[in-house]
């Protein structure tokens, strides 16, 4: 009865949700309300909230002026308070991201500053920013998720390209308990929004092959608020850790290496250390196969202040780490030692080294050991750095055939070579394969191929196909026999010579 009750209720979230982002997408900006809809007045706050709107704007100013930071390049520690000037000054007729209609920057009736500028100038990618114009003849809207502050949106745009949509969650628990606080709604949009807006610009600042691609934006008018954000992005799939553990070895390694190249970047970005204080698997997507961070609304730039050891203590579930505090009074390392150990917890230690090549085990488990386990200064035995470096060794290893060396045994057994054909049936499963219904894996050559035939009892034949993964490994079905060989010019097929 109670998971009955949970579904009726997601299932009305999500409705309700998807038709407030409908309303945001699909309506022009200066549209007025659907006849007979009148906007919701906002409540006026009552004496008991903690000092009503000048504690609201205080809040808004404090995000406002933190995106101020992230889009100047960050303050990094020791760095002086940033003068206070619009971010769109930082891009004088170049190349940027597009403006939005005015007016702009237009004061809060509570006395919080407007709206901050679009993030700093540049484009991640070739061709123009998209902006409002192009969500108006958007279709096949799906409703993909929400969290605490934003809902998520999957629409494929006039062209046919499919691209999600970010806006705030209209009743999400972000923007509901501010406006149960200070009773003020338009407002409690703007600081909701703010955290948006600053993933924006983290989307903007830290552009890598493994951060989610920032496409645009658009500002419109809903229901009683007025200029609401929308971002476009690059559309990724879900992490799903149990489908994950399904997959084949080279594929979960390639999630690995992508996240050991996005945390090895966000250490050394142009705005500083970068810590992603919320890790969990739902702030990453899957893009073709690689791994991308797409929830940056919490991530810090600014390593934690600190008087000593005892301020520089990364606390975990299951065990806690010291850190050394710096003669500048910051500890040492906090944001990557965080990140790092978050990745050990939630993907190396469950995607790593399970059905990977026996030859390569010991030095991927050395991998998860040294992202877990301490040294005796009470600190984390490897950093970004090295972690990357032994990873990037395993790809070298893996794709070059090395780890092949002393572990592929000479076969007795003679395959005979069909060229141009395949074996259309006779499948068996293995695991992990490409396929669920059959056994489908890579292999470096023919001997590795000739090897895993050899040590499947059930293997009697193999067709190999021209289809590689991507490390350059050709794919390969494993069959249990060859009563039909049909032609297929795109495939190659071995079977055990009789006798």
């Amino acid at each position: 009865m109670r998971r009955r009750r949970a579904a009726v209720a997601a299932g009305f979230c999500a409705s309700f949700l998807l038709g407030s982002v409908l309303n945001v997408l699909f309506a022009p900006g200066s549209e007025p309300p659907r006849p007979g809809q009148s906007p919701e007045p906002s409540p006026a706050p009552g004496p008991g909230r903690r000092g009503g709107r000048g504690e609201l704007a205080r809040q808004i100013r404090a995000r406002y002026e933190e995106v101020q930071r992230y889009s100047r390049g960050g303050p990094g520690p020791g760095a002086g308070r940033p003068e206070r000037r619009r971010l769109m000054d930082l891009a004088p007729g170049g190349p940027g991201l597009p403006r939005p209609r005015p007016p702009w920057a237009r004061p809060l009736s509570d006395g919080a500053p407007g709206w901050p500028p679009a993030p700093g100038p540049g484009s991640p990618g070739p061709g123009p920013r998209l902006g409002c114009a192009a969500l108006r003849n958007v279709s096949g809207a799906q409703y993909m998720g929400s969290g605490y502050t934003k809902a998520v949106y999957r629409v494929r745009l006039p062209g046919g390209a499919a691209v999600a949509l970010k806006a705030v969650d209209f009743s999400g628990h972000d923007l509901g308990s501010c406006v149960r606080e200070f009773g003020v709604r338009r407002g409690c949009y703007r600081l909701a929004a703010h955290k948006l807006l600053k993933e924006m610009v983290l989307l903007e600042r830290l552009r890598h092959p493994n951060v989610l691609q920032l496409y645009g934006y658009c500002y419109q008018d809903s229901e009683d608020i007025p200029d609401t954000l929308t971002t476009i992005t690059e559309l990724g799939a879900p992490v799903e850790m149990i489908q994950l553990l399904q997959t084949s070895w080279e594929d979960r390694f390639r999630i690995c290496l992508s996240l050991g190249r996005l945390l090895h970047h966000l250490a050394h970005s142009p705005l500083g250390s970068v810590t992603l204080l919320d890790f969990r698997p739902r702030q990453f997507v899957l893009v073709d196969g690689e791994l991308k961070v797409t929830d940056l609304d919490d991530a810090r730039v600014e390593e934690t202040p600190c008087a000593g050891s005892t301020d520089c203590i990364l606390e975990f579930p299951a065990r806690n780490f010291t850190l050394p505090c710096s003669a500048q009074g910051w500890c040492e390392g906090m944001n990557e030692k965080r990140n790092l150990y978050n990745a050990y917890r939630f993907f190396f230690t469950y995607l790593l080294p399970h059905s990977a090549p026996p030859s390569l085990r010991p030095l991927l488990d050395s991998i998860v050991n040294a992202t877990a386990t301490l040294h005796s200064a009470g600190e984390l035995a490897w950093g970004v750095d090295e972690t990357l470096a032994q990873l990037e060794k395993v790809l070298h290893l893996y794709r070059s055939g090395q780890y092949l060396q002393n572990s592929t045994a000479s076969s007795s057994t003679e395959y005979q070579c069909i060229p141009d054909s395949t074996i259309p049936q006779e499948d068996y499963r293995c695991w992990p394969s490409y396929h669920h219904g059959s056994c489908l894996l890579s292999v470096f050559n023919l001997a590795e191929a000739v090897d895993v035939c050899e040590s499947h009892a059930q293997c009697r034949a193999f067709v190999v196909t021209n289809q590689t993964t991507w490390t350059g490994r050709q794919l390969v079905f494993f069959k249990t026999g060859w009563s039909q060989v049909v032609p297929d010019p795109n495939k190659t097929t071995y079977v055990k010579a009789s006798g």
